[in-house]
């Protein structure tokens, strides 16, 4: 079975902020756009920035391996090495990137052993970007 893009619409304060942290920071390729939206290659994906001036976001958070994961959130699964090059890539925009949860090794050991990253956009939505060494372990119970 091949897997299909998901396609997935979130609200924006601005589209200037959004434009630099999508395109720029995560250099993201954009697409469709006008004056109210955007959409992104999110990784093969479609991501729809919407402007909204009702952006307001409640930080709900459930603990994860002993940290606060927030509730509403979105990412992508990557490769080993793709995580890495982007957390290192990440760690470098100091003035941009605020970690809500650091780039780590989560569930050291066990059956789900992932690395794993958690950071805001401009306007507040929560993103993970995950990584597994042995990508058939992503839907493993044991």
């Amino acid at each position: 079975m091949s897997i299909q893009p998901f396609h997935l619409a979130i609200p924006v304060k601005d589209l200037q902020s959004t434009r630099a942290f999508y395109g720029q920071v995560l250099n993201l390729s954009e697409g469709r756009a006008s004056e109210e939206w955007i959409d992104w290659n999110f990784f093969g994906h479609q991501v729809t920035t919407h402007l909204s001036e009702e952006v307001k976001f409640k930080v709900a958070a459930n603990a994860v391996d002993g940290k606060a994961v927030p509730c509403q959130h979105f990412g992508v699964v990557l490769t080993w090495d793709d995580w890495h090059a982007l957390k290192e890539r990440l760690e470098a925009e100091v003035d941009v990137i605020q970690f809500i949860i650091k780039p780590y090794i989560r569930f050291k050991g066990e059956v789900g052993e992932q690395a794993t990253m958690f950071f805001l956009d401009p306007s507040g939505n929560a993103l993970e970007f995950k990584s597994f060494q042995d990508i058939s372990r992503l839907f493993a119970k044991n």
